[in-house]
C-alpha cells in the first residue's frame, strides 16, 4: 500500500509540473517556454489550429512558429519580446494551405523572426463586403473571426498587438481592405495584391497600406470593370480609388518618392510617412495578371517592420 502511495504521489508531482499559470503544458524548450500557451503551440514549425467563434462549429488556421521565438527569452511562460503577427488570407476558391505555399512567408517568418498565421475562408471565401461567394451569401462575420484570432495571439502574449498585419489575395486582399475599414485599432498596417475595397469604409483612424496591382489582370480589372461577384453584376472599381481613399484618410499627399521595384515591369511610388508615422505605397505591375509577383512577401514585409500601429 505504501509503494502504491508513493506511485500515486510521484505521478501527481509529474502531472502538476507539466502545465503552469500561463495555460502552458510542460516545458517546450530553453529559457522556459512552455510547450503550449493558451492551447496554443510555441514549437518551430507550422501548426493547424482551430478557433471557437461562437457559432456551430469552429474555425481553423495554420500557425507558423519560428525559430528565432521558440529560442527567445521567455519571461512567465510568455516571450519577454512579443513579436510581429503577419495574417495572410488566401484568394476565392483557395484554402490556408495554399496561401502558405503561395506566399513564402514561413520562410521569412524563420529569417525575421514573426509569427505567420494563415486563416481558413468559409467554403474557400471571405465576406469582403459585396464580395465573394459562400460567405457573402452567408453573411458570414469574417472580421469577428479575424478580430478573435488576433485577440487570442496578443492575449497570449505570443504576439505585439501593435504589431499586427493583415495581407491578403484576391479575395483575401477585400477581406484585408475590410479588416482596416471595421478594425483599424487592430491593424497596424495591410498589403493587398490584386483585391478591391468593396465594402463600406469609415475607418476613423489611419491605416498604412501597400498595394500591388497588374494591369493586365482579368479578374479584378485595373481600370475597374468586370463583376463584383456571380451574382452581382457591378463592376469593381479602379484599384487608383483605393490607393487615393488610403491616402486621403491618412492626409498624405501626392506620392514624393520612388520605391525600388520587384522587377523592371514594377513601379512603386509612396508618400513617405505622415504626421502619425502612416504611409501607403502602390506598385502598378506594367503586364502584369491575376497573380502573386515572386518578390511581393519580401516587399510587404519590409513595409511591415517599418509600420507599427499608428499613436
Amino acid at each position: 500500500m505504501r509503494r502504491l502511495l508513493l506511485v500515486v504521489l510521484a505521478i501527481t508531482l509529474v502531472l502538476a509540473g507539466c502545465t503552469n499559470e500561463n495555460g502552458g503544458e510542460g516545458t517546450g524548450g530553453e529559457g522556459g517556454r512552455p510547450a503550449k500557451v493558451d492551447g496554443i503551440p510555441t514549437s518551430q514549425g507550422t501548426h493547424k489550429q482551430k478557433i471557437d467563434v461562437g457559432t456551430i462549429g469552429h474555425r481553423e488556421f495554420l500557425l507558423h512558429v519560428p525559430s528565432k521565438v521558440t529560442g527567445g527569452n521567455w519571461e512567465g511562460g510568455k516571450p519577454a519580446d512579443p513579436p510581429p503577427l503577419v495574417i495572410a488570407l488566401h484568394g476565392g476558391l483557395a484554402t490556408m494551405g495554399k496561401m502558405e505555399d503561395l506566399s513564402g512567408f514561413n520562410r521569412l517568418s524563420d529569417e525575421n523572426g514573426f509569427l505567420v498565421a494563415y486563416p481558413n475562408g468559409v467554403m474557400t471565401t471571405w465576406n469582403a463586403g459585396d464580395c465573394c461567394g459562400a460567405a457573402k451569401i452567408g453573411d458570414v462575420d469574417d472580421v469577428g473571426f479575424l478580430t478573435k484570432l488576433i485577440d487570442k495571439l496578443t492575449g497570449a502574449g505570443l504576439a505585439d498587438p501593435d504589431r499586427v498585419y493583415v495581407t491578403g489575395f484576391s479575395n483575401g486582399a477585400g477581406m484585408a481592405y475590410r479588416m482596416a475599414c471595421e478594425k483599424p485599432g487592430k491593424v497596424a498596417a495591410i498589403g493587398v495584391v490584386e483585391g478591391a475595397l468593396v465594402t463600406e469604409c469609415d475607418p476613423g483612424r489611419p491605416v498604412s497600406a501597400m498595394i500591388f496591382h497588374g494591369t493586365a489582370d482579368g479578374s479584378v480589372p485595373f481600370n475597374g470593370g468586370g463583376n463584383r461577384d456571380f451574382n452581382d453584376r457591378r463592376p469593381f472599381p479602379p484599384v487608383s480609388e483605393a490607393v487615393e481613399f488610403w491616402r486621403g484618410v491618412a492626409g498624405l499627399p501626392e506620392p514624393s518618392e520612388r520605391v525600388r521595384a520587384l522587377t523592371d515591369d514594377t513601379e512603386c511610388e509612396g508618400t513617405g510617412k505622415g504626421d502619425r508615422g502612416v504611409a501607403v505605397t502602390f506598385c502598378k505591375i506594367n503586364g502584369g495578371g491575376h497573380q502573386w509577383p515572386d518578390k511581393a512577401s519580401a516587399m510587404l514585409w519590409d513595409f511591415f517592420a517599418s509600420h507599427p500601429r499608428a499613436g
